[in-house]
């Protein structure tokens, strides 16, 4: 075990004031996106649900899926900030599922007109490594 001299102490301990007061300063920010993401999507709501005709409503309702998810995700991180302030640690588990619903959202929104093959198996590829991570961490909390 490694002993630590009075300077090194107290510089450990400012770094953990930092760490700290810049994860409170995060989850402020955060809240405020939370809450102007949650706006957006219901002036999103009010102005293209009431007035998109029924032919376009499928891309209207893929927008709506993907602001949702934008509140979702942003809430995941919100979470993943004050875990950290509680433990100190940073919990992988929630940075995978918020990196899951990240890749989700962007199939959902995803155009498939207007994008290429090698993408689609890039965001195959991510989903399959992700989905794996999880099943891994979960593995482990179990054992």
């Amino acid at each position: 075990m490694k002993h630590y001299n009075n300077q090194d102490e107290k510089f450990l301990h400012w770094l953990e004031y930092l760490e700290t007061a810049v994860s409170k300063v995060l989850s402020v920010a955060m809240v405020i996106v939370i809450l102007v993401s949650i706006w957006n999507l219901n002036a999103f709501l009010v102005k293209e649900l009431f007035t998109t005709p029924l032919d376009d409503f499928g891309k209207t309702l893929f927008k709506t899926f993907g602001l949702f998810l934008n509140v979702l995700i942003a809430l995941e991180i919100l979470e993943n900030i004050t875990a950290y302030l509680k433990k100190h640690v940073i919990q992988v588990e929630l940075v995978i599922v918020t990196s899951i619903i990240a890749v989700a959202r962007k199939i959902i929104i995803l155009d498939l007109e207007k994008i290429e093959g090698v993408q689609i198996i890039g965001l195959a590829f991510s989903i399959l490594a992700l989905s794996t991570s999880y099943w891994i961490i979960r593995r482990m909390h179990k054992g």
